[in-house]
């Protein structure tokens, strides 16, 4: 128990520590360097433009959460469907596998005018452009998860006449599932970028927009309070994405504590 609670004190403590000294510098040479504010606002003068736009900036980030989670969901949906389906079928992968790569290719900032085309001003642009974004590490997860499977269980289980669906659910959906929320939770910090793309593009309001405004005003402390908060949407986005994972794979993270204390005998 003693070393749980220093591997977690380790785990938070670092980040904190670290985040202190890194805001302890940059007011440091905020202050001493005479760099205008319009350049580099101190740490302090952001924290002030938190507060001072306190409700512009949860308004904002209301709308861009709603934008974000519904992306985020018709991501998972989409990565993970495609991603069973393509390597339940070697016709699909080699027909539809390089053209997810192309999907990536393509600017997202060239991509989110014609969708807004498509669609109209409205949620479902901003939707769309976040699941463009972020589906992609998701399939390629799933494809590379449902691989790792075993090959001598599904072996046994063929001998057992376990048809093809059967394989999926008791073999190779378990097997995969940690590779597809290694995949969301890079999808999570992608549909945070996705979001303030779709703002830019196609949104009066949220916190992409709000960008947007403060940079033509030169409202540099304001400016960063709104990175801010969308950094603070992102990582509860991941954070939401690692507790799901904690909950539904109890397991996984059981047999990765016996193998590192297993490890930790050893050495």
């Amino acid at each position: 128990m003693d070393g749980r609670r220093r591997s977690w004190a380790l785990r938070v403590g670092a980040p904190i520590a670290f985040a202190i000294l890194v805001l302890a510098a940059w007011q440091l040479y905020a202050g001493l360097s005479g760099i205008a504010e319009s350049t580099l606002p101190k740490p302090t003068q952001v924290a002030d433009a938190l507060w001072t736009n306190r409700t512009l900036l949860l308004d904002s980030a209301w709308v861009t959460i709603q934008e974000i989670l519904l992306g985020f969901a018709a991501a998972i949906v989409v990565g993970v469907s495609l991603g069973t389906l393509i390597h339940a079928s070697k016709l699909l992968e080699h027909a539809v596998y390089p053209w997810l790569v192309v999907s990536q290719i393509i600017p997202i900032v060239a991509l989110a005018p014609i969708v807004l085309i498509w669609t109209g001003f409205n949620i479902w642009s901003k939707v769309i452009v976040i699941a463009l974004v972020s589906f992609f590490p998701i399939s390629v997860n799933t494809i590379d998860g449902l691989r790792s499977t075993d090959p001598r269980l599904l072996d046994l289980l063929r001998a057992f006449g376990a048809r093809r669906w059967q394989r999926l659910r008791v073999a190779e959906f378990p097997a995969g599932s940690p590779f597809v929320f290694s995949g969301m939770r890079v999808a999570a910090a992608l549909a945070v970028i996705g979001a303030v793309f779709a703002e830019w593009v196609a949104s009066s309001e949220g916190l992409g927009h709000l960008i947007l405004v403060l940079n033509n005003q030169t409202d540099t402390a304001a400016l960063f309070a709104t990175i801010a908060v969308l950094a603070v949407v992102g990582l509860g986005l991941v954070a939401l994405v690692s507790a799901a994972q904690r909950l539904l794979l109890p397991w996984y993270y059981e047999e990765r504590r016996r193998e590192n204390g297993a490890i930790r005998s050893v050495t």
